[in-house]
């Protein structure tokens, strides 16, 4: 423990402590939380009615303040020997920080550490300053009565192994000082020498003695290495001492970091700086992720316990790792403060999600030290990041990122997402989650009308806005990939023709139970508008998932959610694409699926956040630009419509369809008093039209002849309004504005009427276009 408590000290009985039963008193008979003496403690200390003294709980704090600023005060010392540069435009690019110099890191006035350090015999706090005293460098602990000495064993100049030449200390870790040496025989190579607390110290020999062994095995670049182990004679009493000789990593720990965003730091300001909080995470999460496939842990993941250096990042100090499950040896070296709950409290031995929880926590005490509102990142990118945390952190380990990779993909998610919000510049990356689809979540706008619009229903209709009604989303939105430990996955992931209903049979003669198959009967049936046998099918897979893992299990969620709108109830469905939101904040799907529900329950500000996640994230997404374009139009926006429909690249399966929707937007007629084009309008659309790919690429055909008949409606209306009989601000740049287009839609609604393959609709049509013929002149 660093933090001056240990697991089995005695807990505050005091029933208004903050802590809640977690603070713990030190060997001073202090609580950890409340600042104040137990209850009983010790002879003369206060009754069980009498409220601690004021000047012990002042004192308490003074000193917890004193210690923080002074370690905040090292560390700015320490910073301002740095030169920090600013980053590249890389998306995961991090500011540059370089040392001129490592001699200037040596301390010349070593102190011993103000927060004191473990007890080698019972690990509760020694030496450490209090109550307007100085930290001790020798004495005796109060508790058991061992001996410490935190008085630096090695001096400039002396030489270790024959080999490593001392220059000098450069800080206190969390076992003893670390030195900085020369390698004589290897052209005076900087290397970093981590010597023990005291030559007495046991605990602290079997956990270097551990932290050699694991460090000669590793070899990853976001871990410090080790090159070699030597010995040399104590001060004092010359027995023989061990040190590991390390790479010496010349750079400043995340704690430093930290005081860079809190002051505003150039390099540290803006919406950016949550980049590289999360680039931090991402390198770090790659760091342990390899740890984990060694079966080691790393127990102790903080941001002392993180280096940036130049504009790289590396894990240092593993005197805390540990073999996966290892029981035996000395107790696991943890930071209360960013270890997880079932550690601190129920003494469970850490794991991969103890480690997950350390990066979770680290990156929230960065993100706490934001301050402006310019460092925030803009829209969605603040939820997705705190929702990231969230996982990340739970209390339940259940509820936590299964591996380090899965957070580092949705941690990479969310930080793509930041980055186009800020830029407005795209920042694709497929999903290893969801199926990319090829549905469009329209209803209409994207497409040409059918003949049936001009036989049935208005004369002259409003523009729809082509939302898609809540039965027909389950279809259009993307697919999740199956589980590749599921018996049923190799089977769905075999291509095949089957019409849902003939899909249900082949899948129902599975023989194991899987309940991936069960998902995909479930959309089957959705495909059939078979809802009640689609949710007997998620039920059933949530009796295969079983009761202790359904909770947890985000494909239960969604499928959930999808059962809910083809009931028409959007508003649960919205409940359950909102729990895997929590669960993959970095997915483009459960935003996509919220963004409908939102945009369906008239919540049009949080259906503009989701959608413009996706979007700017990702310009095929064509979808979101629906979505979006819905949202101007029910706003009266045509531009704003226009805008983000013609954004939609030629390289996106939808960018067709959005071509079509732009022409239909810039001559719709909207839903107001208003709601006509404008003449800058309808040229962009004589612009636009005549370049639409239609027909199988034709010049001509039925689906051109429709939407020129619906253009030149609208325009007809737009000349009664607004033309005039001169040349002069005519529509088209003719003397005759009426006739004219009145010629024209008449041409265009005979044109529909030899596609009409019935006499009453052929009558229907020729009585439209008789309607609209211009007056003959005599």
């Amino acid at each position: 423990m660093t933090d001056g408590t240990s697991g089995g000290a005695a807990v505050c009985d005091r029933p208004d402590c903050p802590g809640a039963g977690r603070g713990r008193i030190n060997v001073r008979g202090f609580c950890s939380e409340c600042g104040r003496k137990a209850r009983g403690r010790a002879a003369g200390s206060p009754s069980p009615d009498t409220p601690a003294s004021a000047s012990a709980s002042a004192s308490a704090i003074l000193e917890s303040e004193s210690t923080a600023t002074a370690a905040r005060a090292r560390r700015r010392a320490v910073a301002r020997k740095f030169t920090v540069r600013p980053a590249g435009d890389g998306l995961m690019d991090l500011p540059r920080v370089e040392l001129p110099s490592l001699r200037d890191l040596v301390i010349d006035d070593p102190q011993p550490p103000p927060q004191g350090q473990p007890c080698a015999g019972c690990e509760e706090t020694v030496g450490a300053a209090y109550a307007g005293q100085p930290a001790l460098w020798t004495g005796v602990c109060h508790h058991c009565r061992h001996p410490f000495d935190f008085t630096p064993q090695l001096r400039p100049g002396d030489l270790l192994g024959g080999q490593y030449e001392v220059v000098g200390g450069v800080a206190y870790g969390g076992l003893g000082w670390v030195y900085l040496a020369e390698d004589t025989q290897l052209d005076r190579q900087p290397v970093a020498i981590k010597g023990l607390i005291n030559d007495d110290d046991e605990t602290a020999q079997r956990a270097a003695i551990e932290e050699r062994r694991y460090l000669t095995m590793l070899d990853h670049p976001g871990i410090v290495s080790i090159i070699n182990y030597v010995r040399h004679p104590a001060r004092g009493s010359g027995r023989p001492q061990g040190y590991i000789v390390m790479e010496f990593v010349a750079g400043v720990t995340l704690s430093t970091i930290g005081d860079y965003i809190a002051r505003v730091d150039p390099h540290f300001d803006g919406a950016r700086v949550y980049q590289h909080i999360l680039t931090y995470g991402a390198l770090a999460l790659d760091a342990l992720e390899y740890l984990h496939g060694e079966k080691l842990v790393y127990c102790d993941l903080k941001p002392s316990n993180v280096m940036h250096h130049e504009g790289r990042v590396k894990v240092i100090d593993l005197g805390a790792v540990r073999q996966l499950g290892q029981r035996d040896g000395p107790p696991p070296v943890i930071t209360e403060k960013f270890a997880a709950p079932e550690v601190v409290h129920h003494g469970a031995l850490p794991t991969e999600l103890h480690d997950l929880y350390g990066v979770g926590k680290t990156l929230k005490n960065l993100s706490d030290k934001v301050r402006r509102a310019a460092q925030r990142p803009p829209g969605l990118g603040r939820e997705s990041y705190d929702r990231l945390l969230a996982r990340a952190t739970a209390y339940d380990p259940r509820q936590r990122f299964g591996s380090a990779r899965e957070m580092a993909e949705q941690l990479r998610g969310v930080l793509r997402e930041i980055h186009s919000l800020r830029l407005e510049r795209e920042q694709p990356e497929p999903s290893t989650l969801f199926v990319p689809t090829a549905a469009l979540l329209d209803s209409g706008l994207g497409r040409i009308p059918g003949l049936e619009r001009w036989l049935t229903g208005q004369a002259r209709p409003v523009l729809a806005d082509g939302r898609p009604g809540p039965k027909r989303v389950p279809l259009g939105l993307p697919v999740p990939f199956p589980d590749a430990k599921d018996p049923g996955a190799a089977l769905l992931n075999t291509p095949t023709d089957s019409g849902p209903r003939r899909l249900i049979e082949q899948l129902r003669a599975f023989p194991h139970e899987s309940a991936e198959i069960r998902f995909r009967i479930c959309r089957a049936h959705l495909e059939l508008d078979e809802v009640d046998e689609a949710k007997a099918q998620v039920k059933a897979a949530e009796r295969i998932i079983g009761g202790d893992r359904a909770p947890y299990d985000w494909r239960l969620n969604w499928h959930r959610a999808l059962v809910r709108l083809a009931e028409g109830a959007v508003a649960e469905a919205r409940r359950e694409f909102d729990a895997v939101y929590g669960a993959l904040p970095g997915e483009y799907a459960p935003k996509l699926a919220l963004g409908y529900c939102a945009e369906h329950l008239a919540d049009h500000g949080a259906a503009e956040r989701f959608y413009q996640a996706v979007w700017q994230r990702n310009r095929s997404q064509g979808s979101a630009a629906f979505g979006l374009a819905r949202l101007r139009l029910a706003a009266g926006d045509r531009t704003g419509a226009v805008d983000v429909l013609s954004e939609v690249p030629k390289v996106s399966r939808h960018h067709d369809a959005a071509q079509i929707a732009t022409v239909r937007v810039l001559a719709g007629r909207l839903g107001h008093p208003d709601g006509l084009p404008t003449e800058a309008d309808f040229a962009e659309v004589l612009t636009r039209l005549p370049r639409l790919y239609l027909d199988d690429g034709r010049s001509s055909g039925h689906a051109r002849e429709r939407l020129t008949a619906e253009v030149w409606e609208v325009a007809l209306d737009w000349v009664l309004r607004y033309g005039n009989k001169d040349e002069a601000g005519a529509l088209f740049g003719k003397r005759d504005e009426e006739a004219v287009v009145r010629a024209d839609l008449e041409r265009a609604l005979r044109d529909l009427a030899q596609q009409a393959d019935r006499p009453e609709a052929v009558e229907v049509l020729v009585d439209r276009a008789n309607a609209v013929r211009p007056m003959t002149r005599v």
